[in-house]
């Protein structure tokens, strides 16, 4: 037999064998975090067993986060796994990590984040804030929020927005088109679709599932929250608060809206879109077929009080919960995006009545807007500066409404001319104040003058007033457009900023709403001037009313849009002269003199309705009459 010798090879391979072996279960020995996570399942295990299985909900952004810390980690994603039931295999996929797909065109520009699958900002390209800062309606994800909620099969409770979802963009011609999938498998998903156009404020979006009946509980509701925390754009945050609110579809084509409270809730049916508009920006969610049923909220983030406050980031939030309805199992909804300005006519293009965003007026005040003033100032505003605009439009309003202000200080020509024999009168019948009415219109008939032909033309221009009044603040060409000393029409002028704030006045001086006042202050003393003197009992004070208008118009134009104050400025000052040509000019008050009693001369034919109030009051004189002798006997 051979001796068996000393082999060093075999010494150094056995050597070298063990330290493979000794570094390699060095190298996977777990780490104090898989100890840690390895530890946390199973004490989820031990609590799943102890709660109720028919009532099981999952907080799932507690597993997200556990997967966007180390999506490598097996013993974390396994756990997570456990626990996304019927989506587990969506927690696995490349796409479960806080990242987001990028889509954009000429004018907009979009992220869809992994996880929710929904928009998490939405950029404006074209436009700035009041600071040059770019307008986001949408910003890092933090003001909004989509989400659906259902439920499952294997009763959980599932909220889109804390799990992944799987991009893939392809291309349709120029259209950029974004799938997120959240994946139950290959062929099983919940599918969001974005399709975004070229120059175009309007993205397609669908939600659809596929092969999810067996997954989706079709007994339970599912509801789609979608949230909004309105940015503040503007100069002023209490001026863009005031027309920032819900504005919502529904029933066809009717529209209704929350106001600008602290607080406002509704719920509507058959609702076609939902807007969270802001005063010159837009989010509007639309949908093919109409949701069934939907309830919104709005309410200020910070007290009326505080909204002036240069720090003020955010001014409004909102809400709207809309329930969705299965087909045969499955979600279906063609619906739509809009992010953009709050701009009439390129909402009106869309021909969808996304125009009822636009606080134009209701009635008549907001046919004028559409009809008349939008497209004549679109029409100026095309080869005038936006300042100039304005100005040539008032004259041209104030022009055409010439006639109604001529009938008007006629009438109160007419009776300034009967002063003296109205003044007679009243001194005359002193203590009988029915004697004194009758002989008042017997005057007026005699005369052919109408006391009421000065307050009508007044009444006319009401509408013109009011539709004006919803259109400039509306008016999204003119933000951002200098004039003189304003640099923004849309927004108050500032000449002087005060070291203190006014109650209802504000912290700086604006030159407008002063110009404009001082017009109305001489405006009103023309007008009423003439009727003052010849003031029945129980008529409101005149002299009250010259003073207090302009000093409204001091107070509550301060923090409007200079814009507006440049209208009212301008209208006045037109009005004045307007008035002042008819009383030098065109009016010659002895001719009217002669005239009226000339038609006291003659015989004067009365009508059913002025016999029969002459009867009335004659026979309440006569009722007078008799109570006073039956009280001396």
């Amino acid at each position: 037999m051979e001796e068996k010798k000393f082999d060093l090879n075999s010494i150094i391979g056995f050597a070298l064998i063990f330290g493979i072996v000794a570094f390699m279960f060095y190298q996977n020995q777990p780490t104090p975090e898989e100890i840690e996570a390895k530890k946390a399942e199973q004490e989820q295990v031990e609590a799943s067993k102890k709660t109720d299985t028919t009532t099981k909900t999952t907080d799932f952004v507690t597993q997200s986060e556990a997967i966007v810390v180390n999506p490598q980690d097996s013993v974390a994603l396994a756990g997570a796994k456990s626990q996304l039931g019927a989506f587990a295999y969506s927690a696995s996929l490349p796409s479960a990590k806080d990242e987001f797909t990028k889509i954009e065109n000429e004018l907009l520009s979009l992220k869809v984040n992994n996880r929710g699958g929904y928009i998490s900002e939405a950029l404006l390209k074209t436009f700035k804030t009041y600071d040059s800062v770019p307008v986001y309606l949408i910003k890092d994800g933090k003001n909004a929020s989509f989400n659906l909620n259902f439920g499952t099969t294997d009763n959980r409770i599932l909220n889109t927005k804390d799990l992944f979802f799987e991009p893939t963009i392809t291309k349709n011609g120029d259209n950029t088109i974004l799938s997120m999938k959240l994946k139950v498998s290959e062929s099983k998903f919940l599918e969001y679709r974005y399709e975004l156009k070229p120059n175009d404020y309007m993205v397609d979006f669908t939600i659809r599932s596929q092969g999810l009946q067996q997954v989706i509980n079709s007994s339970q509701t599912i509801n789609l929250d979608w949230k909004l925390q309105s940015i503040r754009h503007a100069k002023s945050a209490s001026y863009e608060n005031r027309y920032t609110e819900v504005v919502y579809e529904y029933d066809g084509d009717k529209d209704d809206y929350l106001g600008q409270g602290e607080f406002a809730d509704d719920e509507e049916e058959d609702v076609s879109w939902v807007a969270f508009k802001q005063h010159f920006f837009t989010s509007v969610l639309l949908t093919d077929k109409p949701f069934k049923k939907a309830s919104f909220t709005s309410k200020n983030v910070a007290n009326s009080s505080d909204l002036d406050d240069k720090d003020i980031k955010v001014t409004k939030e909102f809400s709207a919960t809309m329930p969705l309805d299965l087909e045969a199992g499955e979600l279906n909804y063609a619906m739509d995006w809009y992010y953009g300005p709050t701009d009439y006519r390129i909402l009106d293009d869309y021909k969808r009545n996304l125009d009822e965003i636009v606080p134009l007026g209701w009635g008549i005040f907001g046919i004028i807007n559409k009809y008349l003033f939008i497209p004549f100032f679109t029409f100026l505003s095309g080869f005038l500066p936006y300042g100039i605009a304005i100005v040539v439009m008032t004259i041209i309003v104030r022009i055409i409404l010439s006639p109604v202000t001529y009938k008007s200080y006629l009438s109160q020509a007419k009776m300034k001319v009967l002063r003296p024999e109205i003044t007679e009168i009243n001194e005359k019948h002193k203590d009988n104040a029915m004697k004194k009415q009758q002989e008042t219109m017997a005057l007026y008939g005699k005369a052919g003058v109408n006391p009421m032909s000065g307050c009508l033309p007044a009444l006319m221009q009401i509408p013109v007033f009011y539709a004006l009044f919803n259109f400039f603040p509306s008016a999204f060409q003119l933000r951002q457009k200098s004039f003189l000393w304003a640099d923004d029409l849309s927004s108050y002028d500032n000449i002087a900023q005060l070291p203190f704030e006014i109650p209802f006045y504000g912290d700086h001086v604006s030159l407008f709403p002063i110009l404009a006042s001082v017009a109305i202050f001489i405006y009103m003393t023309m007008t009423t001037g003439q009727t003052m003197q010849t003031q029945q009992p129980g008529m409101p004070n005149m002299k009250f009313i010259m003073y207090l208008s302009p000093l409204m118009m001091l107070f509550f134009f301060n923090n409007y849009a200079s814009g507006l104050s440049l209208y009212y400025f301008i209208s006045n000052l037109i009005t004045i002269g307007i008035m002042l040509v008819i009383k030098n000019v065109i009016i010659d008050e002895d001719k009217i003199h002669a005239k009226i009693q000339e038609n006291k001369k003659k015989p004067k034919k009365q009508g059913k309705f002025q016999k029969k109030m002459k009867e009335l009051m004659e026979q309440a004189e006569e009722q007078k009459k008799q109570q006073h002798k039956t009280k001396k006997k």
